[in-house]
C-alpha cells in the first residue's frame, strides 16, 4: 500500500480550516411570523396568545409582521419568496384555501409553494347581532330575514375571508337573502356592528368575546358541534335547529415549500410540545381558542380536506374578489 505524504494531511487540515466554522444550530436569531390580517383579529390574538410558548421552546423570539391586504395574499407571498432556512412563516388561515377559488391569480400554489407544520388552534365563529335588531334566537332572526329579504346586513372581515364564507353557508342552510358587507378586517367590522351600520356578523369567539360580555352585542349561536365554555349559555347551531350551519375558523403556521425537512420537524416538536401544557390550554380557553396541533402530514390532510368543503361552498355561492 503507498503511504499518503505528509504534506497531503496537512493540506486537509489547511482546507477544514478555510471552509470555517461549523453552522450554527437552527434556530440562531429572531424568527419572523407573516400575518395577512390586522391586530385584532382572532388570527392575530391566537398568534399573540401562543407566541411566548413557543418562543420560549425555540430559544429564539417570534416577531409578527402584518402585510395587510388582498384576503391575505400579500403575506403569503412574502413567505413564498422568503429564503427556506425556517426563519420566515407563516401564520396560516382559510385564505390559503379559499384564495385560489376567489382571486384571479394568486401568488401561490399551496402544495408547492408551503410546507405544513402544524395546526395550532381551531375557534369556533360566534353570530353577533346589534342589540337593537329585534331578535333573541336563531330562528327570530331567520323569520325577520325572510320578511325582509335583502334588507338585513351581515359583515366580514373581507370578501371570501373565512367569516364571509359562514355567513354565505348560512344564508344558504336557512334560505334567507341577507346583504354581504366586507370589511378589511374583523375589527372595524364589529366596530360598525356595534354601531348599528351592519346588523349581524360571524366572527371568531376571541374578538367578539369583550363586546358580548360587556353587553353591546348579543349572540345568538356558535358554529361549533359543542358550546363554547367561553359562552356556556350560547346555543350551538344544531341547538338552535340549523345543524348543517357549523364550521370552525382554524390557523397554522407554515413555511416556504422547499424548507429542510429537519427544521420542519424541529419547529413542529417545539410547537406541540410548547402549547401541550396546562397552563398554555388554560391561557387560550380564556380568550376562546381551542388549542389543536398535530404532524405536518396531519396538517396537510386537514388542508386537504377544507378545500374540498370550502371550494363547493364558494362555486356555489358565485364569490369572486371585488
Amino acid at each position: 500500500m503507498r503511504r499518503v505524504p505528509g504534506q497531503f494531511g496537512l493540506l486537509v487540515v489547511a482546507l477544514c480550516a478555510v471552509a470555517g466554522p461549523a453552522r450554527a444550530e437552527y434556530p440562531d436569531h429572531p424568527i419572523k411570523v407573516e400575518l395577512g390580517f390586522g391586530a385584532g383579529g382572532g388570527a392575530d390574538i391566537l398568534l399573540r396568545k401562543i407566541i411566548p410558548y413557543v418562543s420560549a421552546k425555540l430559544g429564539q423570539s417570534l416577531v409578527v409582521e402584518y402585510k395587510l391586504g388582498a384576503g391575505g395574499n400579500l403575506a403569503m407571498q412574502a413567505v413564498v419568496e422568503a429564503p427556506a432556512d425556517g426563519y420566515t412563516l407563516l401564520m396560516g388561515t382559510p385564505g390559503l384555501i379559499n384564495n385560489p377559488y376567489i382571486y384571479e391569480k394568486v401568488p401561490f400554489v399551496l402544495k408547492r409553494d408551503f410546507a405544513p407544520i402544524s395546526l395550532v388552534g381551531t375557534v369556533p365563529n360566534v353570530l353577533v347581532v346589534n342589540q337593537s335588531l329585534p331578535v333573541k334566537n336563531v330562528q327570530e332572526l331567520v323569520a325577520l330575514a325572510k320578511s325582509k329579504p335583502g334588507k338585513l346586513t351581515f359583515a366580514s372581515s373581507g370578501t371570501g375571508s373565512s367569516l364571509h364564507l359562514v355567513g354565505e353557508l348560512f344564508k344558504h342552510v336557512t334560505g334567507t337573502d341577507i346583504l354581504h358587507v366586507p370589511y378589511k378586517g374583523g375589527a372595524p367590522a364589529m366596530t360598525d356592528i356595534v354601531g348599528g351600520q351592519v346588523d349581524m356578523m360571524f366572527n371568531v369567539i376571541p374578538s367578539a368575546l369583550p363586546l358580548i360580555q360587556g353587553g353591546q352585542l348579543r349572540a345568538l349561536a356558535v358554529t361549533s358541534e359543542k358550546r363554547s365554555p367561553s359562552l356556556p349559555d350560547v346555543p350551538t347551531m344544531a341547538e338552535a335547529g340549523f345543524p348543517a350551519a357549523s364550521a370552525v375558523t382554524w390557523n397554522g403556521l407554515l413555511a416556504p415549500g422547499k424548507t429542510p425537512p429537519a427544521i420542519i420537524d424541529k419547529l413542529n416538536k417545539a410547537i406541540v410540545e410548547a402549547l401541550n401544557t396546562p397552563q398554555a390550554r388554560e391561557d387560550l380557553a380564556k380568550v376562546g381558542q381551542d388549542l389543536v396541533t398535530d404532524t405536518p402530514p396531519e396538517f396537510a390532510a386537514f388542508l386537504d380536506a377544507e378545500n374540498a368543503k370550502w371550494g363547493e361552498v364558494i362555486k356555489s355561492a358565485g364569490i369572486k374578489a371585488e
